[in-house]
């Protein structure tokens, strides 16, 4: 497997949040508003959406570009994004939007429960270079992992279906972004115990 080119961090940082910090500034912007495009009337959200999708396509295009590599979430969450993102414009519905990060979490809970299930260290493919760990740290971090994005699926689930728009907004900026660094960090001791040893 090629290694991954290195950018400079900041760079990396601002392509692969910048698209979902436009779309919370313009759903800021426009929310109690609605925008007329092609004779047609928009909510705030639809619109946020509308800029987002091809913001984050050519984010992760350049990312591709520059790096030479993208990790499968990455090139799945632009996938769903393009879909469902699409579905929600096309027929002005904001659900099928919300709905992404459902789908996407509890496919890759599915699939790292798969990986376990046939004793394959899917996980560590992806991230052995940034984690070196031994197989038994693979297995108990699959497992947490699973388990993770299963919980997050039924926490957007209500957060879309019970509250607000815009705490559901709030939520995907902030609130998910936050549980997956907690979890790492949460983590550390699972990475420093099962850690590969180093050459000497």
């Amino acid at each position: 497997m090629t290694a991954a080119r290195k950018i400079n961090p900041w760079l990396k940082a601002a392509l692969e949040f910048g698209p979902l910090v436009l779309f919370f500034l313009v759903f800021s912007r426009f929310r109690d508003h609605a925008v007329t495009l092609g004779g047609r009337e928009y909510s705030g959200f639809i619109l946020a959406t509308l800029i987002f999708i091809p913001v984050l396509a050519a984010s992760t295009l350049a990312l591709w570009r520059l790096t030479g590599r993208l990790a499968p979430m990455q090139i799945a969450t632009l996938v769903l994004v393009v879909v469902f993102g699409g579905l929600s414009v096309w027929l002005n519905d904001p659900k099928f939007f919300k709905m992404k990060p459902t789908i996407i979490y509890l496919i890759f809970a599915g699939l790292l429960g798969l990986s376990l299930a046939l004793r394959r260290n899917w996980l560590e493919l992806v991230m052995s270079e940034a984690l070196p760990m031994r197989a038994e740290g693979w297995r108990i971090l699959t497992l947490r992992m699973a388990l993770l994005f299963l919980g997050l699926a039924v926490a957007n689930e209500l957060v879309w279906r019970l509250m607000s728009e815009t705490a559901w907004v709030n939520f995907k900026t902030f609130g998910l972004p936050a549980v997956m660094v907690a979890f790492f960090v949460l983590n550390a001791r699972l990475f420093e115990r099962y850690a590969q040893p180093k050459d000497p």
